[in-house]
């Protein structure tokens, strides 16, 4: 990307942000070996989608991973890849380790409201399963959702899943925030615009 381009999308960023645009409560993860510290050669994957409520109060998510023995009995002939804690930590950008903040899956387990973690393994022969949950505000491990917002929103936090053969973690993704749709048509919006008046600006400079 060259120079002229960099600064047109910097300015079509900072035109949405003051443009009334409010921040993304939406998030998704990536799940995989390579973002674990060290890599891992774990074969699994997965992916999952956050939601945080507009007042901040709690984090839903819902995950689906595959290559995981949810029940010990789904790769009756190893255990290596039999899944024992599930957890999300920060503070961390990508390359860098953290401690538990919320754990929904083994030890920690800081859901104050069992009911709502909910963790379904995967019949027919697939290995894995899917969770779903939600962290309420004044749960955590030794911590709670308020202290970890600003974690979450930079984009500094991440969701792991660990196994027999990988105690600090199998797969990892980092939870990043998705644009809004209004915040995205805004930045098209300044592109096409900040585009055409450079456009415009060579034109009349020949």
């Amino acid at each position: 990307m060259t120079d002229n381009k960099k600064q047109l999308l910097a300015s079509a960023v900072l035109l949405a942000a003051t443009s009334g645009a409010h921040a993304a409560t939406q998030f998704t993860a990536t799940l995989n070996g390579a973002q674990e510290v060290p890599p891992t050669n774990s074969p699994a994957t997965g992916f999952a989608t956050f939601t945080l409520n507009d007042a901040q109060t709690s984090l839903s998510f819902q995950a689906t991973i595959n290559g995981l023995d949810f029940t010990t009995l789904q790769t009756p002939g190893t255990t290596a890849d039999d899944l024992t804690n599930a957890h999300i930590h920060a503070p961390a950008p990508p390359g860098i380790a953290a401690s538990v903040v919320w754990g929904f899956i083994g030890t920690p387990f800081n859901d104050n409201n069992p009911g709502d973690t909910v963790v379904t393994a995967f019949t027919g022969g697939a290995v894995g399963g899917t969770v779903s949950g939600k962290w309420d505000l004044p749960e955590g491990n030794g911590t709670t959702l308020s202290a970890q917002l600003p974690s979450i929103l930079a984009g500094n936090s991440y969701i792991n899943f660990h196994t027999v053969a990988f105690p600090s973690g199998a797969i990892r993704g980092q939870i990043l925030a998705v644009p809004e749709p209004s915040t995205l048509a805004m930045i098209s919006a300044g592109m096409l615009g900040l585009i055409g008046f450079a456009r415009r600006r060579r034109m009349i400079e020949s």
